[in-house]
């Protein structure tokens, strides 16, 4: 049975190859959402555009001025020559009890047969900036599991990596789990090897109060990881790099790489 909302009990994981090797792994809970049903997945625990322990604001996506989300991604499917005619899901890390960093959310796009034709990645920075990479395969074919994803690099993430080289994306999904990986080569090569992965679970009012009471600090726990993370790279004495100005253009696509 299809929902129109889903929870992910997940888990992330990170490693870096070069200059010298650092790995982590940490529990991070995600949601996906039917865009098209955003209006109806509110419960007492979770909800949209309202204030519930755990929350989803629509203005911390896409446009980022409150507007509706699905036509904003439909108009940005159109401009790159690609169906908007299916469902699209998003999936985030949502606020819990008020606070949000979502380092990237994943925008799922189908067409009206159903088959996934493109990703929006949108990422964020912890300096307040952002930018969306659109993927898709060469002609619209569609998305499969081991279909491989590849943009240039265009927003200033961290401090101990260039904006240059690019991204692959791999997509690996199944009615009941999900696994995204993506890993970043500079320049030089692989650099960076990142996944995230978890089971999906209809988003109860049941299961939204679980995750919150379990984690209740989750949200905070991201950016708190990332600066301790940040921390240790500098102990080991990696290189730094300084943050150049932000793209100026809010979305790129995938398809005009290389």
């Amino acid at each position: 049975m299809m929902h129109d909302a889903y929870l992910i009990p997940g888990l992330v994981m990170h490693q870096r190859l070069r200059p010298v090797r650092h790995r982590f792994r940490y529990p991070a809970c995600a949601i996906r959402l039917r865009l098209a049903a955003l209006d109806r997945v509110s419960n007492r625990w979770f909800g949209v555009d309202c204030w519930r322990p755990l929350s989803l604001r629509t203005r911390d996506y896409g446009p980022r001025d409150g507007s509706p989300l699905l036509p904003w991604i439909q108009r940005q499917l159109r401009a790159a020559g690609l169906p908007a005619d299916g469902e699209v899901w998003l999936q985030t890390f949502p606020r819990v009890l008020g606070y949000a960093f979502s380092p990237v959310s994943f925008w799922y796009c189908h067409d009206r047969a159903g088959q996934l034709v493109a990703v929006l990645a949108e990422v964020n920075n912890t300096f307040g900036e952002h930018h969306a990479y659109l993927l898709a395969r060469p002609g619209g074919e569609p998305i499969t599991t081991g279909s491989v994803l590849t943009c240039r690099k265009q927003l200033h993430v961290s401090p101990f990596c260039q904006v240059a080289g690019h991204y692959q994306f791999r997509l690996a999904e199944t009615p009941e789990r999900m696994l995204m990986r993506i890993d970043y080569h500079d320049p030089h090569g692989a650099l960076l090897q990142t996944s995230i992965s978890g089971p999906l679970q209809p988003l109860t009012a049941a299961a939204a109060r679980r995750m919150v009471l379990r984690q209740p600090l989750d949200a905070l726990a991201i950016i708190s990881r990332i600066h301790w993370q940040a921390l240790r790279l500098w102990i080991k004495r990696v290189p730094w790099f300084g943050k150049p100005r932000p793209p100026e253009q809010p979305v790129s696509h995938g398809q005009e790489y290389p």
